[in-house]
């Protein structure tokens, strides 16, 4: 009876042992399978953020290529830029909580649909800049034709007008001076001694010009004897910084038609020897001539 009853105390503890101990393994698997969870939670977390992260840089590399290309919303684009950064700061010092992260996440989500408005924005006005460039390119390709055509046109006209100018010019031909001897009756007779000269006839043609400007003209007449004197009034015009003495002033009414022009110069005493006549307009030499008395 004894043994029966120890052999009943053994086996009822026995049993309690192995529920206690099975009831440790359940307990031991239970925390085991939590741990693991939030291992995994954990890992999950941690790839949820690096992932945030990599997006965010992707996000900054776009608005450093669009702000490279220098356009006119470059201020708005680097501000958009400086966001980014300042998050990507924020979640690298982040604990990573699943709460932190879906806060993250949602700014980024927020970041991305202001950077494809942007973005669509840049792309209009690149177009835009572009059509510019080749409208401007082209205008200045037709500027530059025009420019050149003008600047021939200019050189043309140039040449045009001096050649009009200087076709519109009176030429001063067939210039003669001879000298005579006046007679008691008004007679003139030509001599060619300087003794008997009492005056100096000196005639010249002004050609006929059909372009020429009509009217009065006036030439100045310079006689220089021998002795390297002016004959005549002597006097002095100023053109300018050039001045002429001269002998006399001849006027002569042109209407583009050939015109004769003889003009006495009295004198008394003629030197012997080389005389030499000139015919200005103003300042311009226009004919000479010359002739010698013995």
């Amino acid at each position: 009876m004894e043994n029966q009853k120890s052999n009943s105390g053994l086996k009822a503890v026995i049993a309690v042992l192995a529920v206690l101990l099975v009831g440790s393994l359940v307990y031991i698997f239970k925390v085991s399978a939590e741990a693991k969870t939030v291992e995994t939670k954990l890992e999950s977390t941690m790839t949820e953020k690096e992932v945030v992260m990599k997006d965010l840089q992707e996000l900054k590399a776009t608005y450093d290529a669009a702000i490279s290309e220098n356009t006119s919303m470059s201020d708005e684009l680097i501000q958009e830029r400086d966001k980014v950064v300042t998050l990507m700061a924020n979640l690298n010092k982040s604990k990573g909580d699943v709460a932190s992260l879906a806060k993250y996440k949602t700014q980024f989500l927020a970041l991305q649909n202001n950077m494809k408005v942007l973005m669509t924005e840049n792309e209009g006005l690149k177009k835009a800049n572009t059509t510019l460039t080749t409208q401007r390119d082209s205008t200045v390709v037709v500027l530059g034709e025009s420019k050149k055509y003008n600047e021939v046109l200019v050189g043309q006209n140039e040449e045009l007008s001096k050649a009009v100018e200087k076709g519109s010019k009176l030429s001063v031909l067939n210039m003669q001076t001879s000298a005579y001897k006046l007679r008691s009756s008004g007679k003139q007779i030509e001599t060619d001694k300087a003794s008997r000269a009492d005056v100096l006839k000196i005639s010249f043609t002004i050609a006929e010009n059909k372009i020429a400007k009509s009217g009065d003209k006036t030439y100045y007449v310079q006689v220089i004897d021998a002795k390297n004197n002016v004959l005549g009034d002597k006097k002095t015009e100023n053109f300018g910084d050039a001045s002429l003495v001269y002998s006399f002033v001849t006027n002569v009414k042109y209407e583009n038609k050939t015109v004769q022009v003889t003009e006495d110069l009295p004198g008394k005493d003629f030197a012997k020897g080389t005389y030499f006549v000139n015919v200005f307009d103003k300042s311009e030499l226009v004919s000479k001539t010359s002739f010698t008395l013995k």
